[in-house]
């Protein structure tokens, strides 16, 4: 391992960013600098969440396998291909668009999908075995390869409803030499509640960015959330109607603990911790 540099530029935030969501996002961009607290754990009263937020979430290790995963990214950002993709979520409809463009609007930043490895890293050194991980829109599948590197002895289960792009996920994962990945193709809205059904150890949901379904995927996960299990959701501040989802769900009864980090929130539900809602940045 060696240190990695952290990517703290205004743009990072922003690269999943649309016209349409501009200047909604600058806004609510600059509401969350001024009222997040520096990262660190100060003010954290659990020794647990202090530990996720100071020694996995901070964390500057970087690790061997992200390079091969970073490559494939690149591979991604340089195909001309043209592809049809469908859509479930806030856009609705098939459209066909480049491989590049999909890889430049949609995928999670390195920094952030780096930050879901330390997270499914750490959640598997603390159980002492291997951890059970949900994925909610596959999309090219770089995320899911950091999910499932922090160790190969996991088993990631994702959802995607394209299936041009799962054919192009799995091509990454055979390079990656990843094999503990499934997949089920379909509406998230059917295939989730027929094969999400056992406990889980980490969910990341990056998947249809609209109130209802977000509230009703998290609602669904949560029947079989344990103590330390944690969700991750994506582009909590995409728009008003994800903010308003990050919202309501903070207040759901099960959700005890929640972290926002702008570009995603982590829930989570040990009723050992307070109610509580922090602001970080990272």
């Amino acid at each position: 391992m060696h240190i990695c540099k952290k990517n703290t530029t205004f743009a990072a935030g922003f690269e999943k960013m649309t016209n349409t969501h501009l200047l909604y996002r600058i806004g609510a961009w600059i509401k969350h600098q001024f009222s997040a607290w520096n990262s660190g754990g100060e003010g954290i009263h659990s020794p647990y969440l202090f530990y996720i937020v100071r020694l996995v979430i901070d964390d500057d290790n970087r690790y061997y396998c992200w390079d091969n995963i970073e490559e494939r990214r690149n591979a991604m950002l340089r195909a001309t291909k043209q592809i049809e993709v469908t859509d479930f979520g806030s856009r609705g409809g098939t459209y066909t668009t480049s491989v590049k463009k999909v890889a430049k609007s949609s995928l999670s930043s390195p920094r952030n999908a780096q930050i879901f490895f330390r997270i499914a890293n750490w959640l598997g050194h603390d159980a002492e075995r291997s951890i059970d991980i949900i994925e909610l829109g596959t999309n090219l599948g770089i995320t899911t390869a950091y999910l499932a590197s922090a160790a190969k002895t996991n088993l990631i289960t994702s959802f995607e409803g394209s299936e041009e792009l799962i054919q192009l996920a799995r091509r990454n994962w055979r390079k990656l030499g990843l094999r503990n990945i499934r997949v089920f193709h379909g509406n998230i809205d059917q295939t989730l509640f027929k094969h999400a059904k056992k406990p889980f150890d980490l969910a990341f949901i990056d998947a249809n960015h609209r109130y209802e379904p977000t509230c009703r995927y998290v609602d669904h996960l949560a029947q079989f959330a344990h103590e330390k299990s944690i969700i991750i959701i994506d582009d909590i501040h995409y728009s008003p109607e994800m903010e308003q989802a990050w919202k309501t769900i903070q207040q759901r009864d099960y959700v005890t603990t929640t972290m926002d980090y702008f570009d995603f929130g982590l829930i989570f539900f040990d009723t050992h911790y307070l109610k509580k809602h922090y602001r970080l940045r990272i």
